[in-house]
């Protein structure tokens, strides 16, 4: 009856292991690599000054405060209102085909490729509301772009809360909106928090997006405010990669890993709040 006993058993669990251990060996020879090339470009100066002489030399600071600034942007415009819209369309929302059609759309709007977003923003809010190439501009197309992750991430985690919970709470005279803050988002919290970890993380990483709405090529100052234009880590690695001759390779491993640094930074901030929610 139990089939890992004897040696098909074994030969399968053999398979399974060996799979998964094949399908995660890629990310840490990746990581290994940027950790082999990017550790030895690391210095103070690299990490606090502003690019000097054409970007061949000095450091990648107003890159690494562009990052931070645009992807703090994107969680502000996009965990309120992702988080509010999923639990609208679970908890108030009738299900009826609007309702459905609504759902359908928000999971294909996450298939679509981050340069329509970027061409979308630069239309709407560059040119439309007239806010310029800027960090705001950047921040609501990256926030665009993580809505339907955070949706689709929200829903699924609030439909996966027992209604026992919800009759549960109802009966004993809490108000629906009570019920919802202060039983369902809680239980439902980890889940939400894997949705906004993963479309945070994608945001930080995106070149195409800001493209067209915040970023520049070359400034070797630190914005003033959020209308005005930002040096990004995707972006920068992207220029000095192809578009400046000569580029010494320590500059390039050395912006590739901040970069990754930072991404699984904000990773692991959100996996220890998804993790202390769960407790």
């Amino acid at each position: 009856m139990n089939i890992l006993k004897g040696k098909s058993g074994q030969t399968i669990e053999f398979f399974i292991k060996a799979i998964a251990l094949l399908s995660i060996l890629p990310i840490f020879l990746i990581l290994g690599y940027i950790l082999y090339k990017g550790i030895p470009a690391m210095s103070w100066e690299f990490l606090t000054e502003a690019p000097k002489r054409g970007m061949r030399a000095g450091g990648i600071l107003p890159a690494i405060v562009g990052t931070i600034y645009l992807t703090l942007g994107t969680i502000a415009v996009s965990v309120p209102f992702g988080v509010l819209t999923g639990v609208y369309l679970v908890e108030y929302a009738k299900d009826n085909t609007l309702t459905r059609i609504i759902n359908l759309t928000i999971v294909n709007l996450a298939g679509i490729p981050s340069i329509i977003y970027g061409l979308f923003g630069m239309a709407l809010f560059v040119i439309y509301f007239n806010l310029g190439v800027s960090i705001l501009a950047g921040s609501l197309t990256l926030g665009i772009m993580c809505l339907p992750v955070i949706i689709t991430a929200t829903r699924e985690a609030l439909l996966a809360v027992p209604n026992s919970l919800r009759e549960a709470s109802l009966a004993l005279g809490a108000t629906k909106w009570e019920t919802i803050s202060k039983i369902i988002i809680p239980a439902a919290l980890p889940g939400i928090s894997t949705g906004v970890i993963l479309s945070i993380s994608r945001a930080a990483g995106e070149t195409a997006p800001i493209l067209f709405t915040a970023a520049a090529f070359y400034l070797p100052f630190l914005p003033e405010s959020i209308f005005d234009q930002v040096m990004a880590l995707p972006y920068h690695l992207y220029v000095i990669s192809t578009q400046v001759p000569n580029m010494p390779a320590s500059n390039m491993n050395g912006t590739l890993f901040v970069l990754v640094f930072i991404t699984v930074g904000f990773n692991l901030i959100g996996a220890y709040i998804r993790n202390k929610f769960e407790k």
